[in-house]
């Protein structure tokens, strides 16, 4: 069977984005930057042959990808493919955890991050979830072309998951909004093809890239 091509893509750019607050399983509204993003992505995409268009079933996904498909396309929202569930961090900045949580937060940190934060979910529970999706795309449109709208830390994840990365290492690459990221699945096997693609959003200026 040819390989199965999965484009995963993050919701555009939320103003808790760019005031640093960690979202996960809470929302905020996309900014204009982020607007004009979704609106880039469904350019990009208008020229590729995608079988399915698949989102988180959070706002700032469904948003995005609604752009990205138009008011005919069909869309599939799936709460497995939601960020991960941080607790009692979520809506606060880093300053802030540390400052109404410091006991739970220098425990989050000490661990790397990868055991869950109070109330919250661990790396390999949003991993778990994260692949079994990913296994039932694979299923579902072997052979084709899948995008999928979805969030930082579920790239973060799958791109250790493929590479072998420990998921204890210090992140030493970017998660750009609204960028492809491009993997292939073959015989068994996970492959990057493309990461952190943001050639669509040429000339726009937003946090990731506010200096173009």
């Amino acid at each position: 069977m040819p390989a199965t091509r999965l484009i995963i893509i993050r919701h555009g750019e939320t103003e808790w984005n760019v005031e640093g607050r960690l979202m996960g399983q809470l929302d905020s509204r996309l900014t204009p930057a982020g607007v004009a993003q979704a609106g880039r992505l469904a350019g990009r995409l208008g020229g590729v042959n995608v079988h399915a268009l698949y989102s988180s079933d959070l706002g700032r996904a469904e948003t995005t990808a609604q752009t990205i498909v138009g008011e005919s396309g069909s869309l599939v929202s799936d709460d497995r493919l939601r960020e991960r569930h941080m607790g009692i961090f979520q809506g606060l900045t880093v300053a802030e955890m540390r400052s109404l949580h410091p006991q739970a937060r220098a425990e989050y940190e000490t661990r790397g991050g990868v055991a869950a934060a109070p109330e919250g979910e661990s790396v390999m529970q949003h991993l778990s979830r994260t692949v079994d999706f990913l296994h039932d795309a694979v299923a579902r449109h072997g052979g084709g072309t899948v995008a999928v709208v979805t969030h930082g830390g579920m790239l973060r994840t799958l791109l250790q998951y493929v590479l072998g990365i420990p998921y204890t290492a210090t992140l030493r690459f970017r998660r750009p909004n609204a960028a492809l990221n491009v993997f292939t699945y073959q015989s068994g096997r996970w492959e990057l093809d493309t990461w952190g693609d943001v050639a669509h959003l040429d000339g726009l200026s937003a946090l990731d890239h506010p200096n173009v």
